[in-house]
């Protein structure tokens, strides 16, 4: 062991364990605890919001397959090499368990089922993306610990105490000290989450907007990991790939906060239709968005019709004078 590195972050033995015939993958299990993590987190979120139980699982199920596919492609498209140079195997490209999702791609997929699922519910895809928010990033925290089974995503070499010990040789690995850039990642989705809960309940962040803090926060975590780890990578001008796509999906965040804070100020009134129990005191209730503007309009009407007939009551004596 190399005696600046007394203290380190040991890899695991094994990135898979068998139970009989049965691969148990460290990697799958940190995807799927991340996942029910979100599911559960984002579930107690919709209620407090005024929707009703189980809606987030039910969207999920659309959201999650779309995001596991999305971030299965964007990893290939960019790494194809991988997979379809010469001596490669293009059938490793459908390993999803051996490593390798792209969370730029399962966010963008991801996003799309959610939608489809939201529109067969009638649910305001913004309010429900609102919601799920803060659950993704900490399912991001989790999901990173695969990178730590599979020994890979790790930064340059360094002396740190906590560097990583990897340990594997396989993959043009190189045994030795590096960063944990898993563990860096992690801890930064973890403080993400809780940024947007703080900024949530301080500013009441609605139509999109807590989920596009998100972005952006993950996006400025990501680019100085991103500019740290020493894996194969395209790179553009001098920047990994991975930095321009950051770099991007920031401003698009910004500008989206910035622009729906102006057009649509405050949260939605309504985040699920049929559910009759308001969110919390001093909301407004929860029910059809439709009932809910015709209600106002109705009330509105019965406000001129009272001005009329009083009007009409007043003109009567002077027309009997």
């Amino acid at each position: 062991m190399n005696p600046m590195n007394l203290a380190s972050i040991p890899s695991p033995a094994h990135g898979v364990l068998y139970l009989g015939p049965i691969p148990l993958r460290g990697y799958a299990f940190c995807i799927i605890i991340g996942v029910f993590v979100a599911v559960w987190f984002g579930n107690k979120r919709w209620i407090a919001r005024g929707g009703q139980s189980g809606t987030v699982a039910d969207i999920a199920v659309w959201a999650v397959p779309f995001g596991l596919v999305g971030g299965r492609l964007y990893h290939v498209i960019t790494d194809y090499e991988l997979y379809f140079s010469e001596g490669r195997d293009w059938v490793d490209a459908f390993k999803v368990w051996e490593g390798g999702l792209g969370i730029w791609g399962a966010i963008a997929l991801g996003a799309l089922g959610a939608w489809i699922g939201a529109r067969r519910r009638g649910i305001p895809m913004p309010a429900y993306a609102d919601a799920v928010a803060p659950g993704i990033a900490f399912a991001q925290a989790i999901g990173r610990w695969g990178n730590w089974f599979n020994q890979e995503l790790y930064g340059r070499e360094t002396h740190l105490p906590w560097a990583l010990h990897i340990t594997s040789s396989e993959g043009g690995r190189v045994p030795g000290y590096y960063h944990p850039t898993f563990l860096y990642e992690s801890l930064w989705c973890v403080g993400v989450g809780l940024l947007v809960i703080w900024a949530d309940r301080r500013f009441k962040l609605g139509h999109g907007r807590a989920f596009a803090l998100y972005v952006a926060a993950y996006c400025v975590g990501r680019g100085w990991i991103e500019y740290m780890r020493v894996d194969d990578a395209h790179h553009i001008l001098g920047l990994r790939l991975n930095d321009w796509t950051a770099l991007l999906v920031f401003l698009l965040a910004v500008a989206y906060i910035v622009v729906s804070s102006k057009k649509r100020p405050g949260r939605e009134a309504v985040v699920e239709p049929g559910v009759s129990d308001g969110p919390a005191k001093g909301t407004a209730a929860v029910g059809d968005a439709a009932a809910v503007e015709d209600a106002e309009a109705g009330a509105g009407t019965g406000a001129d019709a009272a001005a009329d007939a009083e009007g009409e009551e007043k003109a009567a004596p002077a027309e009997k004078s």
